[in-house]
């Protein structure tokens, strides 16, 4: 019998939680939180509410899309926290949750009477999540740290871009998602430990976003301790891999080819029509293909060049040879595999469908989903602020 995973509760149904903060890292953290049950009750300025509403493309009514996104499924308030009367009904709605999560600079919630010893005078057991640049604490703690600093601070940017040129960045904010991420598995191993002891305190979660980029920074400060070497930029290639790259096709698109095994470069060599190249013990393991990097790559180029990126992907594949095609937004919306695995959800704006990415992981039983969008500014005030 299949299961009724539309009925079933999520796994954090029952958590209710206090969103506090604005942007990106701390808000996603909440974001994966609503997604998989949790009542996340967000609090907004009433001047303007998170400024994600009003970022990048905006719809007909001047919302971002970025901010139905983000603000998917959590309920909405407005209080200013620079009066005392804002400030009381924080602790008030603190005092009935099970985690708070904030990401305002260092002391900021403390000079508020918001910070983690505060708000658990009335709740012992609360989780308080707190999502900033560098941390609450070390020489850098009172710096701002967004994203993009923080992702030059935390290593990434430096191996990110072409040798001798100025280092690049994603068109994307890798260090809030990484931080939000960081956040997200932080609290549900508060909750945990909370489970597994009632009567232990709730614990204060320090999510740092510098932090949580050098945390995928692999083997890079370990090699330079160790060995004295510096890992560098590497362009569309990865150092120390070989091949791997992204080939041009013959209709202008790129595929990305991820060969560095040994039997699958073999397979690589002879669907490229390069039967000797996969034959020649030159190239017979990585740490030999690194010293004829240049001819592989030149081989391979060779060949996806003559065939279009479709049919260059197709013949990978079936020979089990890792690849794909450099995929826009346009192609991501109308790809098969993710349409399939319902990763495209339609929700209703203005009367309107708008698409949302889902969010993993996805799990069988009791799969996270998206109820409705980011609504409205204060949406949530009549029915949150005025409960007993």
């Amino acid at each position: 019998m299949a299961n009724d995973t539309g009925t079933r509760p999520r796994p954090l149904a029952g958590i209710r939680v206090l969103e506090l903060g604005q942007l990106m890292a701390g808000p996603l953290a909440g974001t994966y939180l609503a997604y998989f049950g949790a009542e996340v009750i967000k609090v907004e300025d009433p001047a303007g509410g998170d400024p994600v509403r009003g970022w990048r493309v905006l719809d007909e009514d001047g919302t971002s899309l970025w901010w139905r996104s983000l603000g998917r499924n959590k309920r909405l308030v407005t209080l200013d926290l620079r009066t005392e009367a804002g400030r009381a009904e924080v602790r008030r709605l603190a005092a009935t949750c099970d985690v708070v999560i904030e990401n305002f600079r260092p002391g900021r919630m403390e000079a508020w009477g918001l910070g983690p010893e505060d708000l658990r005078q009335e709740r012992p057991g609360l989780v308080y999540v707190r999502v900033s640049g560098f941390g609450q604490d070390g020489p850098y703690a009172g710096r701002r740290g967004f994203a993009s600093v923080c992702e030059a601070v935390g290593g990434l940017r430096h191996v990110t871009g072409h040798p001798g040129e100025v280092p690049v960045r994603s068109n994307l904010s890798l260090g809030d998602s990484l931080a939000a991420f960081q956040a997200v598995i932080g609290t549900l191993l508060a909750l945990l430990g909370r489970e597994r002891d009632p009567a232990a305190r709730g614990q204060v979660v320090d999510v740092a976003i510098a932090e949580a980029v050098l945390g995928v920074m692999e083997a890079a400060v370990s090699e330079y301790d160790r060995c004295g070497v510096v890992r560098e930029p590497s362009g569309t290639t990865i150092t120390g891999v070989v091949p791997t790259d992204a080939y041009p096709c013959a209709d202008g698109r790129r595929v990305v080819i991820g060969a560095n095994g040994d039997s699958i470069f073999r397979r690589l060599m002879e669907v490229a029509g390069r039967a000797d190249m996969a034959a020649d013990p030159r190239y017979a393991t990585n740490k030999a293909r690194l010293d004829h990097q240049q001819a592989i790559d030149a081989a391979i180029a060779a060949w996806t060049s003559s065939l279009p990126c479709a049919e260059v992907v197709a013949a990978l594949d079936e020979a089990g040879v890792p690849a794909g095609p450099i995929q826009s937004a346009a192609d991501l919306r109308h790809d098969p595999h993710f349409l399939a695995r319902g990763q495209m959800e339609t929700v209703d704006v203005g009367g309107r469908p708008v698409v949302l990415p889902a969010l993993g992981p996805r799990l069988c039983e009791t799969p996270g989903r998206t109820d409705w969008p980011g609504g409205e500014l204060g949406a949530d005030n009549a029915t949150i602020l005025q409960q007993e």
